[in-house]
């Protein structure tokens, strides 16, 4: 027994040593910002056309195809989403908005637009985790999940990752116990999403399968959601990529029914 207890601490020693001799490693808040900034706030603005393929256990493909606009309030604070569908014809003009609030005072702000109803429906905080559209990503994906609301951790470094064990503070509110998150130590753009259960089992991954440099912001271009537990998947193909082209005040209920023309043309 009190050989077995020396181990342990000569174990846990050793992986705290590594951490601490391991050069360039910031600490764990310097890498959840800088994260945060490369995986969601890109120059101040920004357009893309997202191709979506859903497919099932059995194989079965649906798509989506839609415009997202983002514009940054502040850099690293509150920013606004527009997501405007344009296929298939059952979800044509429906509109997801969403206005982020970065304190974590109070929850973000969401709101759907179903056009053939022509309702405006604000989806509940407790309705952020659920499917977006039909698909393995969830509401609160689209806008990332806010950084103030878990207990971070650096669980490993090795020579081209960061990897961060992310704690919810408020674990009723939430369907995992926690997640691990890969990140890019050069570009610090985040690669691979790990969720596990409370029975510490691995049940659904994000994963960033491709990055190209765009307009000189490191950006993804295509990312993969896996649900372990159904089979299904989600994927995600961003073109046409813009940034810094002047989106105005359009985040508003007003602009639900009223689509600008950033998502038209």
């Amino acid at each position: 027994m009190k050989k077995s207890i020396i181990i342990i601490i000569e174990v846990l020693t050793l992986s705290c040593y590594s951490f601490a001799a391991e050069p360039n490693v910031p600490p764990v808040g310097e890498i959840v910002a800088k994260a945060n900034l490369a995986a969601y706030y890109q120059a101040d603005d920004g357009r893309a056309k997202v191709t979506m393929t859903i497919t099932d256990k059995k194989g079965d493909v649906r798509n989506r195809e839609f415009v997202i606009l983002r514009k940054d309030i502040t850099d690293g604070g509150d920013q606004n989403y527009y997501v405007y569908f344009l296929r298939p014809a059952d979800v044509y003009r429906m509109v997801f908005m969403v206005n982020k609030h970065a304190s974590g005072n109070v929850d973000d702000d969401r709101w759907l637009y179903m056009p053939a109803l022509d309702l405006v429906r604000r989806i509940a905080a407790g309705d952020k985790r659920t499917s977006f559209v039909g698909s393995d990503f969830l509401y609160e994906d689209v806008s990332g999940r806010n950084p103030v609301e878990d207990n971070h951790e650096i669980a490993d470094v090795n020579q081209s990752m960061f990897v961060l064990k992310n704690i919810p503070k408020k674990p009723e509110t939430v369907e995992f116990s926690y997640y691990l998150v890969y990140i890019d130590r050069k570009t610090y753009m985040p690669m691979k999403m790990e969720y596990f259960d409370r029975q510490n089992k691995l049940y659904r991954t994000i994963d960033s399968l491709e990055v190209k440099e765009i307009s000189g912001f490191p950006t993804v271009t295509k990312a993969k959601v896996s649900e372990l537990n159904t089979g299904s998947t989600t994927l995600m193909e961003f073109g046409g990529v813009q940034y810094n082209i002047g989106i105005g005040d359009i985040f508003t209920e007003r602009y639900l029914r009223k689509p600008p023309t950033q998502v038209r043309r």
